[in-house]
Order: structure tokens, then sequence, then C-alpha cells
């Protein structure tokens, strides 16, 4: 693994820490704020956020390597597991002063819905208790900075993050940035395929995709192809998959089939592809009709939800390659076992990709309120 052979030379790189304790990452500053113990004594791990905040997390001098970045967040709230898509991650790279990332914090890590799910991979690794971990290589030459916006409705009174780096000699010119985007379709267009990421121009990679879809209609939701248009492509992709199951490294609709039972889907976890999660249960809070968090919440668990999937597939041995422009998309394709249909589903991704700066700007986030999990 490249992560073994980077540590068999010496490259006199140096290396940070952000976090609470150390917000700077200056060097011999780290862990000097009080608590009841003393200076010293984990004074001030965590930020709380209130809501409609905006907060710096990390300003970074470069040229610079960041290596690993670790979140959790409480969801310990009225509004309860709306706290993974209320709060938006965003990364800015040298000079540029809009996004390459941009995505809820839970969809970021695999964590689509607003409900904690453990995931086991290469790149991102959620463990428990919601300990969100990122793995992917964020080289940049001038400077990055990474915000964080709270959009929920109340304060948020628990956020840690940590953001390990290094700072380098040189990160050469024709080095990639990383970039990663949130979309969403509440209900998709019939015949019309979903679309991922688009208006992607200049030389790179794709990297990996996300997926958190709630299937609205009976019966196999997944029989449609990734198609990867690359390059001047328009009528037809270059790449694609024959299916969802087979995109994600699974077959069959990921049954399980055991003797005397219905056949039913099996979750799994692996370096570069899984389907960790799949639940029919409702996570969600009551409401008043102004969108306030009720003082007094029903709690609404109960196993009468729309079916869930969450899904991701990491290209890192087989990474997408462009050199000029890159769209991708997902067609809305069922199987009800004796033909194919058009079908409507709730679809949620998250686009991952490295390429040359700068990039086009991406569009407006969505809204709280059309990214809030049905």
């Amino acid at each position: 693994m490249d992560y073994l052979k980077n540590i068999l030379k010496y490259k006199g790189e140096e290396s940070r820490t952000i976090s609470p304790e150390n917000p700077t990452g200056e060097k011999g500053k780290s862990c000097m704020e009080a608590s009841d113990l003393g200076v010293g004594r984990k004074g001030r791990p965590l930020l709380p956020l209130n809501p409609n905040e905006t907060v710096t997390i990390a300003e970074i001098e470069g040229p610079g390597i960041i290596r690993h970045m670790w979140f959790t967040i409480t969801d310990k709230t009225t509004a309860g597991s709306f706290v993974l898509r209320d709060v938006i991650i965003r990364i800015y790279w040298d000079d540029c002063n809009y996004p390459s990332v941009e995505c809820p914090i839970g969809d970021f890590f695999c964590n689509g819905f607003g409900t904690r799910c453990d995931i086991n991979s290469l790149p991102i690794v959620v463990n428990p208790t919601g300990g969100m971990n990122c793995y992917f290589e964020m080289p940049f030459r001038k400077k990055a900075k990474i915000t964080i916006t709270s959009e929920h409705p109340e304060y948020i009174k628990y956020f840690f993050y940590t953001i390990n780096y290094v700072l380098v000699d040189e990160v050469s010119d024709d080095t990639l940035y990383f970039h990663a985007r949130f979309n969403r379709e509440k209900i998709t267009t019939p015949k019309k395929d979903y679309v991922l990421i688009d208006n992607i121009k200049g030389k790179g990679y794709y990297v990996g995709t996300y997926m958190a879809l709630a299937a609205l209609e009976r019966y196999w939701w997944g029989e449609g192809e990734f198609k990867f248009y690359i390059d001047g492509d328009k009528e037809f992709p270059t790449v694609h998959s024959t299916g969802a199951e087979d995109y994600f490294g699974g077959a069959w609709a990921f049954h399980n089939r055991e003797y005397g039972q219905l056949p039913f889907a099996k979750n799994y976890c692996t370096l570069f592809m899984g389907y960790p999660f799949q639940s029919k249960r409702d996570h969600t809070r009551d409401y008043f009709s102004n969108g306030k968090p009720n003082p007094n919440p029903v709690h609404a668990f109960g196993d009468d939800a729309v079916p869930m999937h969450g899904l991701y597939r990491w290209h890192l041995p087989d990474p997408i390659a462009f050199s000029t422009d890159l769209r991708v998309e997902f067609q809305q394709i069922g199987n009800d076992d004796i033909k194919l249909y058009e079908r409507q589903d709730d679809i949620s991704t998250v686009s991952y990709w490295y390429q040359l700066a700068p990039h086009n700007k991406f569009k407006p986030m969505l809204s709280r309120e059309d990214r809030l999990p049905r």
C-alpha cells in the first residue's frame, strides 16, 4: 500500500494538528487551555455551534497536505437526527473564494438520511458512536480553509474535530486538488436520468460515489446503470455499470437466499465498496407547522418509513480519468422480476473527485428544507 511506502523515506515534512485545543495548528501550542483540573488538562476539547452560524475551523498556510480529518457531533437535540444533514462542511483551496468541497457532514462520511451508520472502508471510516474519519489526501499549494455551517434550528452543544496535516517544501503545479459535492432529488423524473455531478471542466480523476436512496415504489430499485460522460460525450457515455448493485460491487439485488425463507438484501463493508445501511425505521420527530422544533416532541420511531439504502464505491484502484469534462448520471429503472420499468425515487449523492485547480463554481447548495430526510 502507498501508505506504507510513504514512511520508508524521510521527506522533511512537519506534522501539525488543528483542533479546539489549538485552532491555528501552531507548533508547541497544543493542549494549553485550562480546565477544572488545571492548565493543559483538556481545557477546550469541543466547539459549540449556534443556529445559522459559520465557523472557520482551519486556515492553513501552504504548501501542505491534509492527511486525516476526524469529526463527531451530537444528535441529542429536539430535532434529533436531522443534525447530520443540517451541518455543512466546506473546504476552500488556495485563493479560491468558492468551495471545492460542499456537503452535509453526514453524507460526506457516508451517513445519509441524517442517521448514523458505521463505515469500514479505506478512505472513509465511521466508528462507534459517530466517529467520522476521512483519509483522502488533500494537497494544497497556498492555503487550505475549512468552514462548518450549522443550519440546525437549535444550539448544538457538542461538536468535536481534529485536522491532521503536514507542511511540505513544495506541491507541484500538476498536483490535483480534492473535491466533493452533494446533490439530491426528492422525486426523480421518469425516463430522465438522475445527475450526480455535471459541468466538471478540466483534467482529473473521479474517485468515489456515495448514494442514499429512499425507495418510493415497490420492487427492485437498482436496475439502472451508472453513466460517465467524459471528454465531449453527448448522447451516450463512454464508461458505465450494468446496474446499481453491480456498480457497488454486489450482484443479484444483494439477495441473501436461505432455504425456506424469502430472500433479503445483505449488507457489507469492504475497502472500496459497500452497502452498509438499509432501514425502514422512522428516526424523525414531530415539528410544528412553522418548522420550529416541538418543545414536547412525540417520538415517531417505528417501522413504517420508506425503505432506505446507503451505498458507497471508491474508484481508488480504478479511477475514472477525464481530460476536458465529466458528467455522471444514474438511471432510475426498476425490475419486478418480470420486466423492467421506469420508476421514481428519492436520491441523495456525494461525488468525490480530484482535478487541477481552478474548478467551475458549484450551483447553490440546496436549502435545508430540500435536504431534510424524508
